[in-house]
C-alpha cells in the first residue's frame, strides 16, 4: 500500500474489537520523518465519504472530525457541551438556540466562514437526506436563519429539547464551505480536496481513497482544541488486522486506530513496550431486521406481519450472548439485553425476561413453541450479511456462531455472507439485506443517541420499522426537562421496541486506553472520536 512508515516510538489506538484501545511504546524514538514531528497512524478501517451530508460511521468521522469546524463539541474533561467554533451557543427562547461566530474566520483556501455557510451546512444536508446520512438527527429543526454574518438562530420545531446541543457535536454538526459544496448533492471527495474546503485543526494534503490521507496543520483553524503540536499525521489503511499488529509491534506506526482482535490484544497485553488501560464505553453490537425483505416481510410472496414477528422473536430465544462475549470476544465485551447500554440513564434488560430462558440464555424449546403457534415452517430460511472490515476481525467468528446457535436444533438455516464496508453501506440502505449486523458508537453521552437514531419512522436504519407509539415517546422524552420522567420515558421505549424486535441487541463493549510515557496528548472522548492535534513524541 501506499504510505509513509518508520521505526521509532509507537502508539496505537485499535478496538477491542470495536472498543478503542491505544497503544503506546515506552521505548525512545527519532520523533518523525526527516526530524519533522510525523504522526502515523493505522486503521482497518474505512470512509464512506468525505462528505458529512453522506456518512453516518466512525470510519468517515475519523477523518471528518480533524478537518471539518464544529460550532460546539463536548468538553473533554466531562459530557458537557461547549462553543467550539462558536464564541456563544444558549437556548434564547425555549424553541430558539442561538449561536454567535468570531469575527474574520476563514476555511484554508482563504474562503470567509461566517454564519451562511452554518446555515448552508444545516440545510444542505436535510435537503440531501443521504440514505448513509445523518439527516434523520435534525428531525426538531424547523428552520435555520442567519440573523447576521455572526449569528445564527435555529428555530425548533417543540419546545425545551434535551439533546438538540448534544446533536450539533456529533455528525450532522460538521460545518461545510458553501463556496466549495454543493446544496442538492453529495460533493466528491476529489473535489472537497481539491478545493481546500477544511476548516478543522487540519487541512488534507494527500487523498487516496481507504489507501492513505495526509493532514497538516490548517493555520486558519479556530475552535475548542488548541492549534495542533505535530507537523503532520499520514493515516494509513490496512486491508488485515494482523499486518496493524505486526506494523505496532515493528514499530512503524504510532497511532492504530480500529481494529484488532481480541486475541491480539491479549498478545498485546504482554508486551512490555505497550500498556493497556481499560475504561468505560459505550459502544454497542446488535442485529437488524428489514422489515419488508426478512422472512415474512411486508413485500415478500408469503407476507405475514405475525410470522415476521415470530421469527425474530424465535432469534431472540436463540441467541447465547455469553458465549459470544466469552469465546469469541475473549470478555472484553458483555451481554447486552436491551438498547441504552449500561452506564446511562434508563438503562434497562427490556429482552431479559421476554426470550430465552428469562435469564440470558438461549432456549430452544421457547423458540420451537412460538414458530409453531404462528405456524411458520421449519427450518426458517434466513439470509443473514455481516460486514469483516468494519466492525473487527472478530466479526467472522461471531457471527459463525450465531449461524450455528440458530441451526443447532434445526429451527433455521442461515445464508451467512460477508461484503466489505463501502459496498455494505450501500447494500444496507438498499434493501438487499433481510438480516444483517451493525455496530454503534455513540455521538453523544446521552440514552437519546440509543434511541433516536433507530427507532424514529425516518430513522438511520431505513429497515422500514414504524410504530407510532415509540416514534411519539421519543419525542416526548427529548422534550422532557423533569429527569426522573425522562427517565421513564426512555424505559418505556425500550420496552415497546423489546416486544417488536426492530433490531436484536448482542453485546456491549468498553473503551481500552494504552499509554507509554513517551507519547503525549492522545485523547479519545467518550464517543469514540480520536483527535490528531494534541499528539506529539
Amino acid at each position: 500500500m501506499n504510505s509513509l512508515r518508520k521505526t521509532r516510538t509507537r502508539v496505537a489506538l485499535v478496538a477491542v474489537p470495536t472498543a478503542a484501545l491505544l497503544l503506546a511504546g515506552c521505548a525512545g524514538g527519532t520523533g518523525g520523518t526527516d526530524g519533522d514531528n510525523v504522526i502515523l497512524v493505522g486503521t482497518t478501517d474505512k470512509v464512506t465519504t468525505l462528505d458529512p451530508a453522506g456518512s453516518y460511521d466512525n470510519g468517515s468521522l475519523a477523518v471528518q472530525i480533524n478537518v471539518f469546524p464544529y460550532l460546539v463539541d463536548t468538553d473533554q474533561n466531562s459530557t458537557d457541551v461547549v462553543p467550539s467554533l462558536a464564541e456563544t451557543a444558549e437556548f434564547t427562547a425555549p424553541d430558539e438556540y442561538t449561536v454567535t461566530l468570531p469575527e474574520g474566520l476563514t476555511w484554508a483556501n482563504g474562503n470567509t466562514l461566517d454564519a451562511h455557510d452554518v446555515v448552508f451546512s444545516f440545510e444542505r444536508n436535510i435537503a440531501i437526506n443521504d440514505p448513509n446520512g445523518a439527516a434523520s438527527l435534525l428531525y426538531n429543526l424547523d428552520s435555520v436563519e442567519a440573523t447576521d454574518d455572526t449569528t445564527v438562530v435555529f428555530h425548533l420545531k417543540s419546545e425545551n429539547d434535551q439533546v438538540f446541543p448534544f446533536i450539533l457535536t456529533s455528525f450532522p454538526g460538521a460545518i461545510v464551505d458553501e463556496e466549495s459544496f454543493s446544496a442538492d448533492a453529495l460533493t466528491p471527495d476529489a473535489d472537497i480536496v481539491a478545493a481546500n474546503a477544511f476548516g478543522g485543526p487540519y487541512a488534507i494534503t494527500d487523498y487516496d481513497f481507504n489507501n492513505v490521507v495526509e493532514f497538516a496543520p490548517n493555520k486558519e483553524y479556530k475552535g475548542l482544541l488548541d492549534a495542533p503540536v505535530n507537523d503532520s499525521v499520514i493515516l494509513n489503511y490496512y486491508a488485515e488486522s494482523s499486518n496493524l499488529k505486526l506494523e505496532v509491534e515493528k514499530g512503524e506506526i504510532d497511532v492504530a486506530y480500529r481494529s484488532l482482535s481480541a486475541t491480539d490484544v491479549d498478545d498485546l497485553r504482554g508486551n512490555d513496550d505497550v500498556q493497556v488501560i481499560d475504561g468505560p464505553g459505550g459502544e454497542i453490537r446488535y442485529i437488524v431486521f428489514n422489515f419488508n425483505t426478512q422472512p415474512y416481510g411486508a413485500t415478500t410472496p408469503e407476507a405475514d406481519p405475525a410470522k415476521a414477528l415470530a421469527v425474530r422473536q424465535a432469534l431472540a430465544d436463540l441467541i447465547d450472548r455469553d458465549a459470544i462475549a466469552e469465546q469469541v470476544y475473549k470478555g472484553t465485551y458483555t451481554p447486552l439485553y436491551s438498547y441504552v447500554p449500561d452506564g446511562f440513564a434508563g438503562a434497562t434488560e427490556s429482552l431479559k425476561g421476554l426470550y430465552g430462558d428469562g435469564d440470558g440464555g438461549p432456549d430452544v424449546d421457547k423458540a420451537k413453541e412460538t414458530l409453531e403457534a404462528a405456524g411458520v415452517a421449519t427450518p426458517v430460511k434466513l439470509s443473514l450479511q455481516f460486514s469483516p472490515d468494519h466492525y473487527g476481525p472478530s466479526s467472522g467468528d461471531e457471527y459463525a456462531m450465531i449461524k450455528d446457535q440458530l441451526e443447532a436444533d434445526g429451527l433455521f438455516a442461515v445464508d451467512l455472507q460477508s461484503t466489505e464496508w463501502v459496498q455494505y453501506s450501500e447494500d444496507r440502505t438498499s434493501d438487499v439485506y433481510p438480516a444483517y449486523q451493525l455496530g454503534w458508537f455513540p455521538d453523544y453521552s446521552d440514552a437519546d443517541n440509543y434511541l433516536t437514531p433507530f427507532f424514529l419512522t425516518e430513522n438511520f436504519l431505513g429497515n422500514h420499522f414504524s410504530d407510532q407509539a415509540v416514534n411519539d415517546a421519543i419525542l416526548k422524552q427529548a422534550v422532557t426537562p423533569d429527569p426522573a420522567e425522562r427517565t421513564a420515558l426512555i424505559e418505556e421505549i425500550q420496552d415497546l421496541v423489546a416486544a417488536q424486535l426492530s433490531t436484536v441487541p448482542l453485546l456491549q463493549g468498553a473503551q481500552v486506553a494504552v499509554a507509554g510515557a513517551d507519547v503525549d496528548g492522545v485523547l479519545l472522548d467518550a464517543s469514540f472520536k480520536l483527535r490528531f492535534a494534541p499528539i506529539t513524541r
